[in-house]
């Protein structure tokens, strides 16, 4: 079992839990995520790794109350455990790895995120900032009430930009338009990372394509066993099939076939959705270890 020490609301239906798991906490790297399940009967739920703490032996997730499931989390409380937690699981995000850092250090860098993207993106800066490497960050909500992690993230990043769709905090708009008025002030990036709704980071990509700034996304689909094996998460990058569960979640934002993930990620919410899509996808449906025959 893996009982949770902390628990805070941070904003509207969004919820923090710090969890204790050693063995997770002391092979974990940013990008990379875990899969939860409240009970034997529980569905399988993943979640991107917020923060972890080697020494304390515990792994901070956030998520949003959307669906059954996480409304089961959201009643958890202090004291109360997880049946399972299994991770860290997915590739750390090559721009937070020690072999690329010096390369890393002569980039001009900006992460984008939105919503509840602002988790996974906080790791990442605190630790390209733990090692010398300064970041600028846009945060981004659809209101005030959303935001999170403000003032943690002010503390890790170059320059914070926070906006709202509705302008009620920060910058009135979206985080394309916060980048795009950053270069039209004289501001130069050579590499961004876009983590939040699939149609957020399309639109980034779009703009990145056009002011040449290579970009990074962090796929989130439907996932369910986080080993290849089910197809939840299969994606077309460039002209390969790739699973995000295994081959991710990182990939190139400008080779992701946007349209497509969204719409498989509707069909496959759905029984009969499922049956078509394995049916039209054949061999490629599901992915693997890469090793066993799933690279196919």
């Amino acid at each position: 079992m893996f009982p949770i020490v902390k628990k805070e609301l941070l904003a509207d239906r969004i919820y923090l839990m710090e969890v204790r798991a050693p063995r997770v906490a002391e092979s974990c790297l940013p990008g990379q995520f875990v899969i939860v399940r409240i009970d034997e009967e529980g569905e399988r739920i993943p979640l991107t790794i917020c923060d972890y703490d080697a020494a304390k032996g515990t792994v901070t997730i956030v998520f949003q109350t959307v669906g059954a499931s996480t409304r089961r989390m959201q009643d958890l409380e202090e004291g109360d455990s997880f049946r399972d937690f299994v991770g860290p699981l997915g590739c750390a995000s090559e721009i937070c790895e020690e072999k690329n850092l010096e390369e890393t250090k002569k980039k001009s860098i900006v992460f984008i995120a939105g919503g509840v993207g602002t988790a996974p993106v906080y790791p990442q800066v605190k630790w390209l900032h733990a090692h010398g490497v300064e970041c600028d960050v846009i945060m981004g909500a659809r209101n005030k009430e959303l935001l999170f992690y403000t003032e943690e993230m002010k503390a890790v990043a170059k320059n914070l930009y926070v906006t709202t769709d509705d302008g009620t905090y920060g910058f009135h708009g979206m985080g394309t338009d916060q980048l795009q008025a950053l270069v039209d002030q004289g501001k130069t990036y050579d590499h961004c990372v876009a983590i939040g709704p699939m149609i957020m980071m399309k639109f980034v990509c779009l703009l990145t394509k056009k002011l040449g700034i290579h970009t990074i996304v962090s796929m989130n689909p439907i996932m369910v066993d986080g080993t290849g094996m089910c197809g939840a998460c299969r994606l077309v990058v460039g002209d390969q099939v790739k699973f995000a569960c295994v081959d991710g979640p990182e990939f190139d934002g400008h080779l992701v076939d946007f349209d497509q993930a969204m719409k498989r990620q509707q069909q496959y919410k759905t029984q009969e959705g499922r049956a078509m899509l394995k049916l039209q996808e054949g061999d490629t449906h599901h992915g693997g270890c890469g090793v066993c025959g799933g690279d196919k």
